[in-house]
């Protein structure tokens, strides 16, 4: 069975698909779930979130690691 979400966006961020991915659960009893992201510059992240901090942190981290393409340090790239 595959069942697709959509989820909207508004750009970079963490988005919370958990309510989505828990409604559909409900209604189908016991298994297993296997997610895939069908977007080339997008990934799924599976992480507590009992502390709002955390989100804030992976932020702050994930643009330190690869800053935008705009970035004086991401200058020798070429598709931005």
């Amino acid at each position: 069975m595959e069942t697709v979400f959509t989820v909207q966006t508004r750009g970079l961020g963490l988005y919370e698909i958990t309510p989505q991915v828990a409604r559909w659960l409900s209604g189908q009893g016991r298994g297993v779930v296997t997610l895939m992201i069908r977007h080339t510059s997008a990934s799924l992240l599976i992480q507590e979130n009992a502390d709002p901090d955390v989100q804030t942190d992976l932020l702050a981290y994930f643009d330190r690691l690869v800053p935008a393409a705009d970035d004086p340090a991401m200058s020798y790239l070429t598709h931005v």
